[in-house]
Order: C-alpha cells, then structure tokens, then sequence
C-alpha cells in the first residue's frame, strides 16, 4: 500500500478513540453475518464483531502488515474464538474469499490512504467482487477537520467523497451518520 501523505498506518489501532461497538452498532451487524473487516490493524473490532455474528456467522480480519495479524491470531488463540479468519493480504489485490459471500464489510480510517495512494479502484473492486448483491459497505473516516487525532487533514475525506466513490462501483448510499467525536460512517448497499 502506498502511503503518499507520510502517514503510514502500520496496522494501528483506533480502540482507544472510537470502540468497536459503536462501529459494529453503526455498520448494522447481524447474527449469521458473513463479515470482513478490510485492513483490520490490530483486529479489536474483527475480535468484538466475532461475539456479534454467532456461531452461524464469519469474521474474516484482514490486513496487509504481519505484526497485525499476529495481534489478531494470539486473540483469537487467547479467546477460543472459532468463527474468525486472520488472513495476511494486501487489499490491493485480490482478497482471498469467495466471489459474492460477504454480507457486510467494513473499512475502518483506511480508505483515505488508498484515494491518496491512487490505489482506491484497485481496492473496490476487491471489495464489490467478494460482496453478496445486496451487500452492505461501510466506510468509517475521521472527519474532516483539523485534529492532532488521525491522518494530516490533506488527506482526509469527506463523507460526500465517500459517498461518490461508493456511487462510482454501484453501491447506493443508504446511511451517512457522525460516529464518536472524530469519525463518521457512510454505508452503501451493492446494487449488482
């Protein structure tokens, strides 16, 4: 992943500024969901969303930076968790699940870097090819605002950047919504 603006994420977290269960609440996870959360960092929203989609369901964390995903693995090891998938993948390029059985997927601070990086085609298509139709996207970003918080404010974008670039791979834009003191969430539901 290219990181153009100088602020690498290295898979960091956001726990400590944004919970995982105001994300989860926000993106409208289900029981039995199929659920991927796309450059998951240290996975502390994959490990709540695990509880959150049941026995019936599946969480697969991805994310491009090993040192993450071994987070994520000792967790899932630490909790006996049996229904979450920590896979090594770059979301450049094809991820590693089937066409067409995701129902939800989320992106949580990371698009931003891929519009800046010039990568953002590459990764939606990704994300439409493993999506169901009907399947639910949602994008979590800081505002756009200045904050000590989150990226430089010259590559942050706004929920209407979010929204077109969501509307440019079929996605209806169902929902866009402030979540916690720094973020906002926009969901689109794939029309294909």
């Amino acid at each position: 992943m290219t990181e153009k603006h100088g602020h690498q994420h290295h898979g960091k977290s956001s726990r400590d500024i944004l919970s995982a269960d105001v994300i989860l609440k926000a993106a409208d996870i289900k029981k039995g969901d199929k659920f991927l959360d796309a450059g998951c960092g240290d996975g502390y929203v994959s490990i709540e969303a695990s509880d959150n989609v049941g026995s019936d369901g599946k969480v697969f964390a991805v994310d491009v930076y090993p040192d993450s995903i071994d987070i994520v693995k000792n967790e899932i090891k630490k909790r006996n968790l049996k229904n979450i998938e920590a896979i090594i993948e770059d979301i450049t390029k094809k991820l590693p699940l089937n066409e067409n059985s995701i129902d939800l997927a989320l992106m949580s601070n990371v698009l931003h870097g891929f519009v800046d990086g010039g990568e953002v085609d590459q990764v939606m298509s990704n994300i439409v090819n493993v999506l169901k139709p009907g399947g639910i996207f949602a994008v979590v970003e800081f505002r756009k605002i200045e904050s000590s918080r989150g990226p430089p404010f010259h590559v942050r974008i706004s929920p209407e950047e979010v929204g077109n670039i969501l509307k440019k791979y079929e996605f209806e834009v169902v929902d866009s919504q402030e979540i916690g003191e720094y973020h906002y969430m926009v969901k689109g539901v794939l029309k294909k």
